[in-house]
Order: C-alpha cells, then sequence, then structure tokens
C-alpha cells in the first residue's frame, strides 16, 4: 500500500496495515518567529552559553570556559565540538611548558548565527507579547 497525505478533512476510521499517514503542517518556515525556526545547534543551553561567552571575549582558553559555565570537562569538550565542527567557533591548541591550552573564539559564521538566533528569539517574544492578553490592571474600590 502507498503512503497518501492526510489532509483536515480526514477522520482516520481505523489503523490499516502497513499504512502510516503523514501530517502536513502548516509552513512553520514562513513565519520568522516560529519556534521551529530556531537554530537548534545554539539553542542547547551549554552551546549558547559557549557562544554568548565567546561574543563577549575574543578568546577563552578551556580552563576558562569551563570555570565560568560551571561544567564539566567531558560535558564543555562534547558541546564545544559540535560548535566546531558546524564552524561557528574555532579551537587553536598550544602547549605552555609539556601542558596543553586550548584556546576558543567565534568564527564570522558563528557570530552570524549567534545574531540570526537572538533575532529569532526577539521575534519569538515580540509576538508572543502582542498576541497574548495584556493582564487588567485590579480596580481601586
Amino acid at each position: 500500500m502507498t503512503e497518501r497525505l492526510r489532509t483536515q478533512d480526514d477522520v482516520p476510521v481505523g489503523r490499516l496495515r502497513g499504512f502510516r499517514p503523514r501530517v502536513r503542517s502548516i509552513d512553520s518556515h514562513a513565519d520568522p518567529s516560529s519556534p521551529l525556526n530556531l537554530d537548534k545547534l545554539i539553542h542547547e543551553r551549554l552551546r549558547l552559553a559557549i557562544v554568548s561567552s565567546l561574543a563577549v571575549q575574543d578568546k577563552l582558553s578551556f580552563n576558562d570556559l569551563k570555570s565560568l559555565l560551571r561544567t564539566t570537562d567531558g560535558n564543555l569538550s562534547v558541546h564545544a565540538r559540535k560548535l566546531e565542527d558546524a564552524g561557528y567557533i574555532s579551537c587553536t591548541k598550544t602547549f605552555e611548558g609539556r601542558l596543553p591550552r586550548s584556546e576558543y573564539s567565534l568564527t564570522r559564521a558563528g557570530r552570524v548565527a549567534l545574531e540570526r538566533y537572538l533575532g529569532h528569539m526577539e521575534a519569538l517574544i515580540t509576538a508572543t507579547r502582542t498576541g497574548s492578553p495584556k493582564p487588567e490592571e485590579p480596580k481601586l474600590p
């Protein structure tokens, strides 16, 4: 049996064997304030903190980021690697004596992605505030 698109008028009566309806959602990509358009790579809490920290400071060492964000070595290295693989941050590894030193900086692509993310969040906040009713002021007796 072939798959078909499900419309609003379709009411599932029963489950047919092998039939898996696909529900077509409203095109959320047309709406810039849609939460579905958030950059999922930056939206994760620790990755957003890394990118935000590097937007303020030109370079931060691994240990500086770890203490600033109050996280573990493993957690920071995993999230920093994801940002590095996406091209949002760069890592420069050097040695101080025999000790390795990793310094992170925000790339141009990372700065653009952060600005786009912040603009999207601002649009989402504005849409939420304007779309919700304003709280009533308490009436004085």
